[in-house]
This record gives structure tokens, C-alpha cells and sequence, in this order.
């Protein structure tokens, strides 16, 4: 009852952090202006996102613009789209194994050893999701920290990090801790696979072992007795 409560609970984590990983992938807060120097512009707030950039004013007034060639962008946008992409379809896969998988469903029937197999793939299915939003994220936020603190790089250009990359760490590591829990509260397989169903079996290589029979005497009084010289 422990296992399946378990079960429940890192599975809702997991799908949480999934919806999450989706959030990021769509959001254009990847980076935000850095309002630094002198001369600071706060009416407007320029966000660029792994999709498109967008333009925010101080009036509630928002223009976005998708980005018109993919080859043009830097490495670590086209490496965070595919990965996005991947961590969304994995999630994905990863819901629909673990259902198969938990206790409280009726797939593969009674068999613990299949539900336990199925789950603990499913398990491992979340933290290769995780894995997958955690690297872009984490580039793309090295990437904002190093131009930031290059001085080569003019203060315009400059930007901080937003709010997509945050809630992508954050969905990383619910993904993976979730993953990590479900793959733990799989039960333990059975060495040689076999199933007892209230049978008491019986030891004979320890109990003593009873004395034969000692022979009977022919007795030979029906049968006459001659002597033969």
C-alpha cells in the first residue's frame, strides 16, 4: 500500500514537471534586457525565446516576431529546440509507460514481475526527460552569464537570465527526483521466478533416515525336508 501511494505521488510530480518542460518550451522568456549602464530604456522589455523574440512596453502593448532562419541562430537555441522537442516526446512516452506500470492499473494483469519491469522503464524514461530539459537550460544559461561579464560584448547586446530558465531547472529536477522515486518503488523480483500459493513444502534431505526391514526367516514347515547324501 506504501509502494502504490508512492507510486501515485512521484507519478503526479512527474507529470507536473512534464507540463512543465512544455511551459519552458513555449515560453520566449529565455533571456531578458539587462538594464545596465547609464542611459537605461525602461519603457519596453525585449524577451528571446528558443521560437521567436518579443517586445513588451510598458503600456501592455506585446509585438512578437519568429526567428525567419534557423541555420542564423547560435548553437545553443538550435541545440535547445531539439532538445525540447525530444524531452516533450519522451515525457510523453514516459506517462504512458508508467501507467502501464503502477499498480492501480490493470494492464499486464497480475504479473509483478512485467508491472515491475514496465515501471521501472518508465522511471528511467522521466530522468532521460529531465536530462534532456536540464542541458539546454543550463547552456543557454551559461551562454546569458558569460556574455554578460565579456566586456567585448556592448551593453545593448547584453541580456540576464528570464523566467523560462528558472522553471526549466526547476521541471529538470521534478522530473528526475520523480523518476528516481518511481524506479525505486518497483518490488524486487524473485530469484528464480517461482510462485507459492500457501503450499507448505516438505524437507527430506534432513530428516533421519528409518532403519530397513530386517529379513524374515524362511520357515519350512509346509515344505518336507529330505536329505541327500
Amino acid at each position: 500500500m506504501v509502494n502504490t501511494g508512492m507510486q501515485l505521488i512521484s507519478f503526479t510530480c512527474a507529470v507536473t514537471g512534464w507540463i512543465m518542460a512544455i511551459a519552458v518550451t513555449a515560453l520566449p522568456q529565455w533571456k531578458v534586457s539587462a538594464f545596465i549602464g547609464s542611459n537605461i530604456l525602461t519603457s519596453e522589455i525585449k524577451w528571446e525565446g528558443i521560437w521567436m523574440n518579443c517586445i513588451y512596453q510598458t503600456t501592455g502593448h506585446m509585438q512578437c516576431k519568429t526567428y525567419d532562419s534557423m541555420l542564423a541562430l547560435p548553437p545553443d537555441i538550435q541545440a535547445a529546440r531539439a532538445l525540447m522537442c525530444v524531452a516533450i516526446f519522451l515525457g510523453w512516452l514516459s506517462c504512458t509507460v508508467s501507467c502501464c506500470g503502477m499498480k492501480c492499473t490493470t494492464c499486464a494483469g497480475d504479473d509483478r514481475r512485467a508491472k515491475a519491469g514496465i515501471a521501472l522503464s518508465g522511471g528511467v524514461l522521466f530522468i532521460l526527460t529531465g536530462l534532456c530539459v536540464l542541458v539546454p537550460v543550463s547552456w543557454t544559461a551559461n551562454t546569458v552569464i558569460r556574455d554578460f561579464y565579456n566586456p567585448n560584448v556592448p551593453l545593448m547586446h547584453k541580456r540576464e537570465l528570464g523566467q523560462a530558465i528558472y522553471l526549466g531547472w526547476a521541471a529538470a529536477v521534478i522530473l528526475m527526483i520523480s523518476g528516481a522515486v518511481l524506479s525505486s518503488t518497483c518490488p524486487h523480483m524473485e530469484r528464480g521466478g517461482g510462485y507459492h500459493r500457501g503450499y507448505i513444502g516438505r524437507s527430506f534431505a534432513n530428516s533421519p533416515a528409518s532403519a530397513p526391514d530386517p529379513p524374515k526367516p524362511i520357515t519350512s514347515n509346509s515344505v518336507p525336508l529330505k536329505e541327500y547324501v
